[in-house]
């Protein structure tokens, strides 16, 4: 079992200790259950009470927070990822025991593999697909014609990456992702009948973006769909052909965004947020969980409701609801004396 003094963690994540140097942990946990031999970390002030009463053997938390006297702390500007740092001590996970190219996975003759690439069981490369040094593509994945995926990269199991889209470096691909299948393109006749446009353009995925499971990201009509650098998409989320993230956007889960909409850089989209299609969202604005983005945002900012409006003004209106059937009581009352007065 892996022990570190509180002296060590200290120096490994460059946090300032409050308590005794040689105090071990061996472990991590919730603030509710850990115990001395366990660190935890507390970083949104809603759990300070739980701060309180934990039994941990260190918490790892920022200096701006009160301390609570009688109780061992590492304080670091940026707890969470301290945390990680500690989690990572304790947990490894458990590596593949493939290694190098799986005798099952089959590669077409015109297809180049980097220096170091791993390919798992029954992967399929296509013809003139190119995969960059040290890349990892685990079982099952499908890999297009033409496709190229750069170094670094980890493709998770049932994976797959369509003909002539691009992968940037150090992207990561959850189990069950989808980049490049058809755009939602049709074009209803006179009859009704629904015909297929098909869709010829590609995807491009920038460096150090991360697509979470079974996430479907389409390949435009004719041009490009692009997911920005440094974007986190997570795991069901819709993104429709020509759509075009900036850097760093973070998306949860069951986000929706139609087709040929554009996002700024450091956009935030909570849970089931939608977006209609052919709009463009300014940098820094965050949409909080279910908004309906139905037109261009044109200012960074919170925005909820449906429509998406500004917080403050959406936090007005659901007040204001609140007092309807009081208001509808009064309106009634003061129909019915002016009634009596106009009699």
């Amino acid at each position: 079992m892996a022990a570190y003094t509180l002296e060590e963690l200290a120096k490994l994540t460059n946090s300032e200790l409050v308590g005794p140097a040689a105090h071990q942990i061996t472990g991590v946990d919730y603030l509710d259950t850990a115990t001395q031999s366990d660190a935890s970390f507390l970083e949104n002030p809603r759990y300070e009470k739980q701060m309180r009463a934990s039994q941990a053997g260190v918490i790892i938390t920022s200096p701006h927070f009160r301390q609570e006297p009688g109780k061992t702390y590492l304080l670091n500007e940026n707890p969470s990822l301290t945390f990680q740092a500690i989690i990572e001590l304790f947990i490894q996970s458990p590596s593949s025991g493939f290694s190098g190219i799986h005798p099952t996975a089959v590669i077409h003759d015109a297809a180049h593999l980097g220096e170091s690439v791993i390919v798992g069981p029954n992967t399929v490369i296509d013809r003139g697909a190119k995969i960059g040094a040290n890349s990892v593509i685990g079982a099952n994945v499908s890999i297009g014609a033409e496709a190229l995926i750069g170094s670094n990269c980890f493709l998770h199991p049932n994976s797959v990456v369509r003909e002539g889209c691009e992968i940037g470096n150090r992207v990561i691909l959850q189990p069950g992702a989808v980049i490049g299948c058809c755009g939602f393109g049709f074009f209803t006749d006179k009859q009704g009948n629904n015909h297929k446009l098909n869709q010829l353009g590609k995807v491009i995925i920038e460096d150090d973006v991360e697509i979470g499971a079974n996430t479907t990201i389409d390949r435009a009509r004719f041009k490009t769909t692009r997911i920005g650098k440094g974007s986190k998409l997570d795991n069901l989320v819709q993104i429709a052909h020509q759509v075009e993230l900036g850097n760093n956007n973070l998306m949860a889960s069951q986000v929706g965004i139609a087709g040929s909409t554009k996002t700024g850089s450091n956009v935030v989209m909570g849970g089931q947020v939608g977006v209609a299609g052919h709009i463009s969202i300014a940098s820094g604005a965050i949409f909080a969980a279910r908004a309906a983005i139905s037109k261009s945002i044109e200012k960074g900012g919170i925005y909820s409701g449906i429509p998406a409006m500004p917080i403050r003004e959406f936090n007005l209106h659901f007040v204001q609801l609140k007092s309807i059937g009081k208001l509808i009581k009064r309106i009634k009352a003061l129909e019915s004396e002016v009634k009596e007065l106009t009699r």
